[in-house]
């Protein structure tokens, strides 16, 4: 007999490649898998897929490309007669809910992992928040990859309630235990090529630093505090899209002795292992998985209280929590971190240990594999 087919459609690769690559592996035992992404073949290389095509899917909005890369994607479904089609990421789900509902996919799936418009006003709102209204109309199951994400999306109106499935405590993909990991030779190394001594609280981030994420506040909140203690460091690593590193020279208190914008890296489990206490003062979030890494690698956490970073947290146990766009009470966050060291060392184990219980990686393909089993069984 042959294999049902299962097709997974992102617009760039590294979401496949970050968040999907163990669903699909698994998958790839009991389904013909295959995947869609704007980009050469040689870049998804190491997923595990029986047929691969690149196709024009922007991240951005063109009325023209749009339509052209719809109108490939409907021709690619009907041509494949897949049993299934899966979404993530906004504008792969817009345009795979209308190629999926046209070619007549009798299974079209799309993951909520974030909402573009939670955070902007007016008519964009309203048309951005329209556009995931329709995804959800046209496409037959939705998933979210948080339970505090489905209650907003219920209280605004996108999803019904009951609709929505979230996967266990939520996560896309959970994180591998194995690679994010306490890694002592790993700190010392890092540390030194830092300059930074044992006894000085370290504050990292890892993301793309832009305006969503927090970053202006961070390095006010760290500012008023590097005026105060003079043990502390922040580390500042992933693509700067904001133009961040330019501006910390402008801050009175921050500084080359205290301070380091360390870039991208390949490696975020290593670079983590640098750091003691984890920021991320993010205006939106779909889940917070890189708040899930860093609390594998024994990081406490300080977060904002935006809804779709709550589920990555226990506050007061794993992490404190901010206030959205805040400077003050993120300073007292970082403040209360610095004056306690003690708690950093408890926060942190009972932050690895709720990872280890609850997210890790295996235990989130399981559930993508036994939800497939159950919606394309005979």
């Amino acid at each position: 007999m042959d294999k049902k087919k299962i097709c997974f459609i992102t617009a760039v690769p590294i979401t496949a490649t970050s968040f999907l690559r163990s669903h699909m592996a698994a998958l790839a035992h009991d389904y013909s898998v295959h995947y869609v992404c704007n980009a050469p073949e040689e870049a998804v290389a190491g997923l595990a897929f029986d047929q691969f095509r690149s196709l024009p899917i922007e991240r951005g909005f063109s009325v023209v490309k749009d339509l052209r890369a719809l109108r490939l994607l409907c021709r690619y479904f009907k041509e494949q007669k897949f049993d299934a089609v899966h979404s993530v990421t906004p504008k792969a789900g817009l345009l795979t809910a209308l190629a999926g509902w046209l070619a007549r996919v009798p299974v079209r799936i799309h993951i909520f992992t974030g909402q573009v418009w939670a955070t902007r006003t007016g008519f964009v709102r309203s048309l951005l928040k329209f556009l995931d209204k329709l995804i959800v109309r046209l496409d037959t199951h939705i998933l979210v990859d948080g339970k505090s994400q489905r209650a907003f999306l219920e209280k605004e109106g996108v999803v019904k309630a009951g609709r929505a499935v979230v996967f266990g405590n939520g996560s896309i993909s959970g994180v591998d235990t194995d690679r994010f990991a306490p890694d002592p030779q790993a700190r010392a190394q890092l540390r030194r090529e830092l300059g930074v001594e044992d006894n000085t609280l370290v504050y990292i981030f890892v993301g793309r630093l832009t305006h969503d994420k927090g970053i202006a506040e961070l390095l006010a909140a760290f500012d008023m505090l590097a005026s105060r203690a003079k043990d502390v460091f922040l580390l500042l690593v992933g693509w700067d899209e904001g133009g961040y590193a330019s501006t910390m020279s402008r801050y009175k208190n921050v500084s080359a002795s205290n301070s380091r914008y360390y870039g991208a890296t390949p490696a975020p489990e290593k670079i983590l292992n640098a750091g003691d206490v984890f920021v991320l003062p993010t205006y939106r979030e779909g889940f917070g998985t890189s708040v899930l890494e860093a609390a594998c690698v024994g990081l406490p956490a300080i977060t904002s209280d935006a809804y779709g970073v709550l589920d990555s947290t226990v506050e007061g146990e794993t992490a404190l929590r901010c206030k959205v766009g805040d400077v003050r009470t993120l300073y007292e966050c970082m403040k209360y971190f610095s004056d306690h060291r003690e708690q950093v060392a408890v926060m942190g184990r009972k932050s690895r240990e709720r990872v280890l219980s609850d997210f890790q990686g295996e235990r989130l393909t399981q559930y993508w594999v036994d939800f497939y089993h159950s919606l394309l069984s005979e």
